[in-house]
């Protein structure tokens, strides 16, 4: 497969998923993840998307830095980072194409859950991110992409648009960072990983700075509606990722 070929695909795709990202807090690994794992397998992919995590929440933390509720990020934050340990150190023991099938499903089904829990008034307390942290945390050493399986939760903690943007990166960033000293010190990060990383990032950097004069001029109801469809496609993307797992020929 030419290298020039993988350069423009993840490049076009970079900038896309940094749009998106930017809109919405998730959709830059779903949009990623099936090239990544086309071009380079899936171990390397999932260390190379926490590279490109860091520095897309890095760029929503800038664009949104006012808007952030700091003791939200520290509740969700903190707990996060043993999740991650847990879950990487756990991966080998578990069946990782029955649980990426597994959450592809509840996050189709974290759908109807949210118009429920809107419908019924129903929001979250401080300490219940503390546990939400936990479980994104373990959920995200295990598998590639769990961005939109959190989405719900914080805009059931009342959070929407800037606040829910730049809230949602800040917390996420030692989820992120956690994940790639984990699989650096696992042998599964080097260079050449790490390049890969850095440079897609930069794209996706790029993508999430024309974000913001979208996310500014986006109704509520349409920011929501834009969120469920990704979030529709995120579930049906992981189950399809999992069933058909394809690595370009050398």
């Amino acid at each position: 497969m030419s290298l020039l070929l993988s350069i423009i695909v993840l490049g076009i795709l970079g900038f896309l998923s940094g749009v998106l990202g930017g809109i919405i807090g998730f959709g830059t690994t779903i949009l990623l993840v099936p090239p990544l794992i086309y071009f380079y397998g899936p171990v390397a992919t999932i260390p190379v998307i926490a590279i490109i995590a860091i520095i897309a929440n890095v760029s929503r933390i800038f664009l949104w830095w006012h808007e952030i509720r700091w003791r939200v990020c520290f509740v969700y934050g903190v707990p996060s980072i043993p999740g991650v340990f847990l879950g990487a150190n756990t991966l080998v023991s578990l069946n990782e194409k029955f649980l990426e099938v597994l959450l592809g499903v509840f996050i189709l089904c974290l759908i109807p859950i949210r118009r429920w829990m809107r419908a019924q008034k129903f929001y979250l307390r401080l300490w219940h991110m503390s546990i939400l942290g936990l479980c994104i945390g373990f959920l995200t050493g295990i598998v590639a992409t769990t961005g939109a399986l959190s989405t719900p939760f914080f805009l059931a903690f009342g959070l929407s648009k800037g606040a829910f943007l730049g809230t949602e990166a800040a917390g996420s960033l030692g989820i992120s960072i956690t994940k790639s000293i984990v699989f650096h010190r696992l042998g599964v990060v080097d260079q050449t990983i790490m390049t890969q990383g850095v440079l897609i990032g930069l794209v996706v950097l790029i993508g999430s700075y024309f974000s913001k004069k979208i996310v500014l001029r986006l109704p509520e109801k349409s920011f929501t509606q834009l969120m469920e469809l990704v979030m529709l496609v995120s579930g049906i993307t992981i189950i399809a990722m999992s069933a058909f797992t394809i690595k370009a020929p050398l």
